[in-house]
């Protein structure tokens, strides 16, 4: 248990419960608000990768393209990409890049997750002698009885338990491949110019719920080079998520 006292904590703790008093605990949801997402990012960039501004979009996900997910994640993209500064080429064939889009969500993985519970303690009331009135003489005169009472019992926090629990989670990723939009020359694939790799890792697989997130942490890192992987939390109220949803 952590607390200020540590051995203090425990001392008393173990007292009280020898002494017959109920430990409760309370749970706490795990991993942060329920409106905020872990999310991890990696990019590269060629240098001047800011220099290419327009381009179509490359469907690398096996859905196709007419597919409402596919429409509604190629939304998202494109709205991301202005974020940028970036615009889709009218005609696709004179576009400065090729972007690739690819999404999904991976197989379900098994993971130890670290959960800490605060631990109360219900404490017995005060017991105390009280005068009270419990009648009165011939005269009319009160009379009064020394009575013991138990003043109500009280909770007190105690510090927290932490323990682990095995969880399914299930990862998002959102990935973004820009190369110059030419041709393979003899077999070579076109220059790589930036990408961008986002994912988020949890219970949910609703990869339809998880993309605006990933879309909108992505801004940031479209034609820039990350230097590793980065990790941020993003809320479902943060302007960028806003800005995502919105739409062009």
């Amino acid at each position: 248990m952590k607390s200020d006292h540590p051995s203090d904590l425990v001392g008393s703790a173990a007292r009280l419960w020898s002494a017959g008093v109920f430990l409760v605990t309370a749970s706490l949801f795990t991993g942060g608000c329920a409106n905020s997402t872990t999310v991890k990012i990696d990019s590269l960039a060629k240098p001047k990768a800011e220099e290419a501004v327009s381009y179509r979009i490359v469907n690398k996900t096996g859905a196709t393209d007419d597919s409402l997910r596919y429409k509604e994640a190629a939304g998202y993209v494109r709205t991301a990409l202005s974020g940028k500064g970036l615009y889709e080429a009218h005609d696709g064939e004179k576009a400065d890049l090729a972007v690739t889009l690819d999404y999904g969500v991976g197989p379900p993985v098994q993971k130890l997750e670290q959960v800490s519970e605060p631990v109360y303690l219900t404490l017995p009331g005060q017991i105390r002698a009280e005068r009270v009135q419990v009648g009165t003489d011939r005269n009319g005169n009160a009379v009064y009885q020394t009575v013991t009472v138990q003043d109500p019992p009280r909770t007190e926090f105690a510090g927290y338990r932490e323990y682990q629990i095995k969880v399914t989670v299930y990862e998002k990723y959102l990935r973004l491949n820009a190369t110059e939009n030419k041709p393979a020359a003899e077999g070579r694939p076109p220059p790589e110019i930036w990408t961008v790799d986002v994912t988020s890792e949890g219970e949910s697989k609703d990869i339809r719920k998880a993309l605006p997130v990933l879309a909108a942490a992505s801004i940031d890192f479209v034609g820039k080079d990350s230097k590793g992987q980065k990790t941020i939390r993003i809320k479902d109220t943060d302007k960028d998520v806003a800005f995502i949803k919105k739409g062009m």
